[in-house]
Parts: structure tokens; C-alpha cells; sequence
């Protein structure tokens, strides 16, 4: 329990405590804050309560505009300061709840609705996973038929391509439709255009942090510790974009015109409650590959679409999934990264799935039907994990919603 009330609707209980980046209109320096019930801790401000033996000589990176810094300070750093805020925040805890200088004049504590949230992180690179196997077989199948849905790599090592760092944005930013070259009719020659076939993408990914040498290894083994936190993400595409440039080296400028991400990044220690035991893999993957310990995660996501006209609503991929970094069963491979689809129709995690290459429409209700989407409609994902420990309801929820 902590001091902080926290309604039992709350996405942000004290279980959860995931970090981001805010600013306020009275202070717009960009800092480091801790989401608990309605409230965002600016951990700037308290910065010289972490006494512990790792964070009291680094203090300094909680008064960082961005999260790079205190995720650079590796495994023990971020487990040793989350303890800190479980103690700081608890409701037997006098040294923040009493400090009459810190509340009263609501500078440790901003509500959320005064804030305005940014990147996580200054995001030098990153790497989109291809480890649903019922996603990549659903999209093999329509580009490449039934007999060669999987490739014949697919099965044994983790799938991926580098996406465009500098288009990566935080929930709520608008994403412009892109214009690209494209084969719409494949008995003529291609033409130029905004895409038509604009799609999301529903998918996890992780931040990382305690890196590693040029050209040394990390084994799997020890890969938890460098894994510091989880958000949902959407990978927008262009699908008729994509179809014609993905060969024969994949994905370029059908996927790298924006990427968005959650604000707030939910640490890897808030989800270890909810880790399951791998599922077994077929083919048994190469030792460099085998991860024995338990780190597949039951997270439940689910997409709503808004229409145009602002009354439809579909909550098209309300489904229970568990999110992997390892030997996961609906993943499959080995990366949080990825398109979440499972086998139901309805637990597609895009639209190119759902309206099968266009081939269906989507009904959102109100006369408005979809293939794919339109210039104004409002995607969101959400993601809970909850479930009863010690007599008590342990919440970990990610929200974002953003517009097109």
C-alpha cells in the first residue's frame, strides 16, 4: 500500500511504478518522473533519497532530461532504485509522505493531466522482431501462397530488420500518411502516391541499457539483465508500399515513416509476478539460443479503433496473450519486438490481417466499414497484467492512444 491514493480503476498502481519523461507549463525542463495513481513523482526532485550503495554515486542521472543515463547504470542500479521507490512511496514510510517542504507546495507530486509526456529515451537505434508465428504465416501466405509461408529460417533464428530511429515518437503524435512508390496493378508499371493501404501494427517492445563492448557477446543466459523495461508499440505500415520494395531485403520506406511507443516504460521487475514457464519449441533452437529460466510474461492487449465520425468504436483484438522475450508460445522466437497475432480471426494484430489484404471489411459500426485506415482515425492500445497475489490485486497497465 502506499500513501498515494490510488483508485482501483488505476493503471498505475504501486506495483507498477513505470518511469517516463515530463514537462509541465510551470516548468518545461524535461525530467524523469515515476506514474503512481493520478500522480507523476519527479524524481529530480528527490533525487538525494537514493542512499543506496550503486544509486547514491549516481544520483546525477535522475536529474537527466532523458532515461539513457539511468538505464546506461545496469541491472543492479535499476533493481536497487525501484526498491528505493517501494520504500519511498509506501504508506509506513514518514521520509516523503511527512516532508511538509517537498508536498505541500505539490513539488515532489504532479498530477498527470498537468503534464505533458515525451520520449522515454534518446533512441539511437532499434530492431523489429518478426516472432509471431501466426502473423508471419498469415502474411506469407498472402504475398507468397500457402506452401511457402515460413521461410525456411524462420523457425531457428530471431527475424528482424533495423528500423528508422529518428521517425520513433511518443503516444499522441500524429503520423502523416506517406506517399511512396507502389504496384497496384501488377500487369502495369509502378506508380507514385500516398499509400492507400496504411495500416498499424500492434506489438511490445523493450527498452535496453548496460551495454556491452564492440564485439563482446552477451549470453542469453544474462540477457534479463540488460532487458530494463516494456511498451507497447505501433508499427505503422504501408502496406502497398511494402509489398513492392520488401524484396529482396525486406522492409525500408513502407515502415519507416513512424513508429510510436508508450510513455511510460513499465521496469522488468514490476512484471517477474507474472512470468510463466517457456513454451517448448519446434525445432529446439541452438544453445546459444536456450533460455531455461521462466521469463514469459501474461499481458493482455487489446486494439479499439475510432472512426471518423467519433461514434464507432471496435475493440477488434480483445484478447489474452503472453508477451516473450524467450521460447514463447504465441511469439515464438526470442524478442519482446513483435506483431502480436494469434490463430482467432478476431486476435489479429493488424489490419492487413483483419481485412485479409482487403479483401474484407471491417464493420466499426455507424455506417463506417474499413480495410484499411483512414486519414482521422484514432488507434489505442492497451495492456494489463493483473492477477491475485497475496490476497491483493497486482495491476500492471500500459496505455496509449494516438491519431493518424
Amino acid at each position: 500500500m502506499s500513501f498515494i491514493k490510488i483508485d482501483a480503476t488505476s493503471d498505475f498502481s504501486f506495483h507498477n511504478l513505470p518511469y517516463g519523461i515530463f514537462s509541465t507549463a510551470d516548468n518545461p525542463k524535461s525530467r524523469i518522473g515515476v506514474a503512481i495513481g493520478d500522480q507523476i513523482l519527479d524524481l529530480s526532485v528527490i533525487k538525494s533519497l537514493f542512499q543506496g550503495p550503486v544509486m547514491s554515486k549516481h544520483q546525477d542521472v535522475l536529474d537527466q532530461p532523458t532515461l539513457n543515463a539511468f538505464m546506461a547504470l545496469g541491472y543492479q542500479a535499476w533493481r536497487e532504485a525501484r526498491q528505493t521507490l517501494q520504500v519511498l512511496l509506501s504508506a509506513t514510510e514518514s521520509t516523503l509522505r511527512d516532508d511538509v517542504s517537498l508536498r505541500s507546495r505539490s513539488v515532489a507530486f504532479v498530477h498527470q493531466s498537468a503534464a505533458t509526456m515525451h520520449l522515454p529515451a534518446d533512441i539511437g537505434d532499434y530492431t523489429d522482431f518478426y516472432s509471431s508465428r501466426d502473423h508471419a504465416t498469415n502474411v506469407g501466405i498472402m504475398f507468397r501462397g500457402k506452401e511457402n509461408a515460413l521461410m525456411p529460417n524462420w523457425l531457428r533464428l530471431p527475424v528482424g530488420y533495423h528500423g528508422r530511429a529518428s521517425s520513433v515518437v511518443v503516444s499522441g503524435t500524429p503520423i502523416r500518411r506517406p506517399s511512396g512508390q507502389m504496384r497496384p496493378d501488377q500487369t502495369k508499371p509502378p506508380v507514385f502516391g500516398p499509400s492507400k493501404q496504411l495500416d498499424m501494427e500492434l506489438e511490445m517492445a523493450f527498452f535496453v541499457g548496460g551495454g556491452n563492448q564492440l564485439g563482446q557477446h552477451i549470453p542469453i543466459k544474462n540477457a534479463h539483465e540488460h532487458i530494463f523495461g516494456m511498451v507497447l508499440m505501433n508499427d505503422w505500415s504501408a502496406r502497398d508500399i511494402q509489398a513492392w520494395e520488401y524484396v529482396p531485403l525486406g522492409p525500408f520506406l513502407g515502415k519507416n515513416f513512424g513508429t510510436t511507443i508508450s510513455p511510460w516504460v513499465v521496469p522488468m521487475e514490476a512484471l517477474l509476478p507474472f512470468a510463466e514457464p517457456n513454451p517448448v519449441q519446434d525445432p529446439e533452437p541452438l544453445p546459444y539460443l536456450t533460455h531455461h529460466d521462466a521469463y514469459t510474461f501474461n499481458i493482455n492487449l487489446f486494439v479499439s479503433l475510432t472512426g471518423t465520425n467519433k461514434s464507432s468504436f471496435l475493440q477488434a483484438l480483445l484478447c489474452c496473450l503472453t508477451i516473450s522475450k524467450v521460447q514463447y508460445e504465441k511469439m515464438y522466437l526470442h524478442s519482446f519486438v513483435n506483431t502480436v497475432s494469434q490463430q482467432d480471426p478476431e486476435s489479429f494484430g493488424s489490419m492487413l490481417e483483419l481485412s485479409w489484404r482487403g479483401s474484407k471489411s471491417i464493420d466499426l459500426g455507424g455506417g463506417e466499414t474499413r480495410t484499411f485506415l483512414k486519414d482521422g482515425d484514432e488507434v489505442t492500445i492497451t495492456g494489463t497484467a493483473a492477477r491475485p497475489l497475496n490476497n491483493s490485486l497486482r495491476n500492471i497497465q500500459y496505455n496509449m492512444a494516438f491519431k493518424i
